[in-house]
C-alpha cells in the first residue's frame, strides 16, 4: 500500500486538517493500492500562504540559479527512475514499456529542456526609448490530469521554476503517487521551502479553491473542457490569468500517395498508446475513398498486432482504462457508433477475452463513419478509431477542421508540397508530419475549444511571466 495522508507544504509533509480520504485503485487489478487525504480549504490556504511568502525571494533569483535548480531536479528525477516507472505502471495501469519510454521520459525531458531553454531566454530587452522586462507572475496554481502523471506535472513545474514562480499543485486523485514522488525529488534537489507545494483532494474543493483564490495569480490546467470552462469562470472573479490545455479530436489526414501500411501503423499507435487516453491522439483517420479497402485491411492488422493485458509484462503495449467510469463511457460511445450506423471493423462492446478483471476494453475501429456522427465529433478517450473517407484534398481539410477542437493534427504522405499544404491548413496547435519526432522545445497547446496558451520550452516559461514596459531607461 502506498498510503500517504499528508500534503507537502512549505518544504515538509504535514497532516491534513480534515479527516476525509480518497482511495487509489490499480485499474489492471481493480484493487485498492493506497489512500490519500482529501484536502480542505484550510490546507489549501496554508499552501498558498507558503508560496506567497516564498515569492519575494524566489522571483529575484538569477537565471543561472534556476538553471542549476532545474538540472539538479532532472538529475534527482533520473535517480528515481525505477521507482517512478513502478508507480506509474501501478496507479495508471500503463504498460511498463510505456511507463518508461513515454511517461518517465517525457517528465525528464521537460526539466532538461526547460533548463536549456532558460539559458537562451532573455528577461530584459531594450526597444527604442523603453525597456521591456519579463517578471514572474506570482503564485501559480497547477491542476493536472490522471492520464500523464509525470508529463503534465513536470512541464508545469519546470515552467514555473524557470520563471521564478512559486506554486501549488493539485494532482489528479486517481494517479497522485507519481506527483507526490516529485515533491520529494524537488526537495532533495534543493528547491527552497514554499516554492513547491502539493495539496491532494477533490476538484470541487481544491480545484475550485485554486481557481478562485485571490492570492493565486495564474492557473495552469490540463483536463476536460467542462472543468476548463469552470476554471475560466472562477478565475474571472479575480481577473487572474488562466492557461488551459483541454480535449481533442485530432485528424490523421492520409494522402493519396501515402503507404497505407505505414499510415495504418500511425493510426493504430495513436489509439493504442496509453489505451487511447491521450488528448492529442489522432482518433479520426481521414483517408482517400480510393484507398478505403487497402487502409481498412492494414489498420485492422496493425491494431490487432498490439499486445494488451498485464501492464507488468514487457510484451504488453496496451493496458486498461483508468477506471470503471471511464470504461462505461467508452462502452457508451461504442454503442453510439453502432447505433449511428457506422460499420464495426474491429472490436466492439465488452471486455477482451480472458481479461475479465481490470478495466480492459476491446480496441475498436469504425469505418463508414461520417463526420457528423457523435463518435467523430466527441472525445472518447479510449482505443476507438473512426475512419472517414474523402474525395479530394479540399474535402479532407474541411472534415479535418469540422470540430470544436484544435489540439493536434497529423498528416502522412510523400509529396512535400502537399504535406506542407495540409499541415498549414489544419487548424490545430501542433501538427505532426510522417511521424516526426517530438521536440520538447516546440510549443504545445490548442486552437478553439482545445485550450488557451502554450507549454514546453520557452513558450512554457512565458506562461508564468508578466510583461512590463519601462519608459526612459533603455541603454
Amino acid at each position: 500500500m502506498r498510503t500517504n495522508l499528508n500534503h507537502f507544504i512549505n518544504g515538509e509533509w504535514i497532516g491534513s486538517t480534515g479527516s476525509e480520504t480518497i482511495q487509489v485503485c490499480n485499474p489492471a487489478t481493480e484493487e485498492v493500492i493506497g489512500e490519500i487525504s482529501s484536502g480542505t480549504e484550510e490546507d489549501l490556504n496554508k499552501a498558498v500562504a507558503a508560496a506567497k511568502a516564498a515569492f519575494p525571494s524566489f522571483s529575484k533569483t538569477s537565471k543561472e540559479e534556476r538553471i542549476q535548480l532545474l538540472e539538479a531536479i532532472a538529475n534527482e528525477y533520473e535517480n528515481k527512475k525505477d521507482e517512478l516507472i513502478d508507480v506509474i505502471t501501478e496507479e495508471l495501469g500503463s504498460p511498463v514499456s510505456i511507463s518508461q519510454n513515454v511517461h518517465y521520459t517525457m517528465g525528464y525531458n521537460h526539466f532538461k529542456h526547460a533548463a536549456e531553454a532558460l539559458k537562451n531566454f532573455s528577461f530584459e530587452e531594450n526597444r527604442g526609448n523603453h525597456k521591456i522586462r519579463k517578471e514572474s507572475i506570482g503564485v501559480s496554481g497547477l491542476i493536472t490530469p490522471w492520464n500523464f502523471p509525470t508529463n503534465q506535472t513536470s512541464t508545469k513545474i519546470a515552467g514555473a521554476i524557470a520563471a521564478g514562480s512559486p506554486m501549488v499543485l493539485k494532482p489528479a486523485s486517481m494517479t497522485p503517487f507519481a506527483a507526490m514522488m516529485l515533491a520529494d525529488i524537488l526537495a532533495t534537489a534543493g528547491v527552497p521551502k514554499g516554492v513547491f507545494n502539493l495539496v491532494n483532494g477533490s476538484g470541487s474543493t481544491i480545484g475550485n479553491g485554486i481557481s478562485k483564490h485571490p492570492d493565486i495569480d495564474f492557473v495552469s490546467f490540463t483536463g476536460s473542457g467542462k472543468v476548463g470552462e469552470k476554471i475560466m469562470k472562477n478565475g474571472a472573479e479575480t481577473i487572474k490569468k488562466v492557461a488551459l490545455e483541454l480535449g481533442g479530436k485530432s485528424p490523421l489526414v492520409v494522402l493519396e500517395d501515402a503507404d497505407m501500411e505505414k499510415a495504418a501503423k500511425t493510426a493504430a499507435w495513436n489509439i493504442m498508446m496509453n489505451t487511447g487516453q491521450v488528448c492529442s491522439a489522432a482518433t479520426r483517420a481521414i483517408i482517400p475513398a480510393s484507398k478505403k479497402e487497402a487502409f481498412e485491411k492494414a489498420v485492422k492488422q496493425a491494431v490487432s498486432s498490439f499486445e494488451y493485458g498485464d501492464p507488468k509484462q514487457t510484451e504488453t503495449k496496451t493496458g486498461p482504462l483508468i477506471s470503471k467510469d471511464q470504461w462505461d463511457t467508452v462502452q457508451s460511445y461504442i454503442e453510439k457508433g453502432i447505433h449511428e450506423g457506422a460499420t464495426l471493423l474491429l472490436g466492439g462492446t465488452g471486455k477482451p477475452e480472458d481479461l475479465e478483471t481490470g478495466y480492459y476494453v476491446k480496441p475498436t475501429v469504425f469505418t463508414d463513419v461520417t463526420n457528423d456522427m457523435v463518435i467523430a465529433q466527441e472525445e472518447i478517450f479510449g482505443p476507438v478509431l473512426s475512419v472517414i473517407t474523402y474525395n479530394d484534398l479540399d474535402e479532407a481539410l474541411e472534415i479535418a477542421n469540422d470540430t470544436i477542437y484544435g489540439l493536434a493534427g497529423y498528416v502522412v504522405g510523400k509529396d512535400k508540397e502537399t504535406l506542407a499544404h495540409v499541415a498549414n491548413n489544419i487548424k490545430a496547435g501542433q501538427i505532426t508530419v510522417n511521424d516526426g519526432k517530438t521536440d520538447f522545445f516546440a510549443p504545445f497547446g490548442g486552437y478553439k475549444q482545445s485550450g488557451i496558451g502554450r507549454e514546453w520550452g520557452d513558450y512554457g516559461i512565458e506562461e508564468y511571466l508578466e510583461v512590463k514596459a519601462i519608459m526612459g531607461l533603455s541603454s
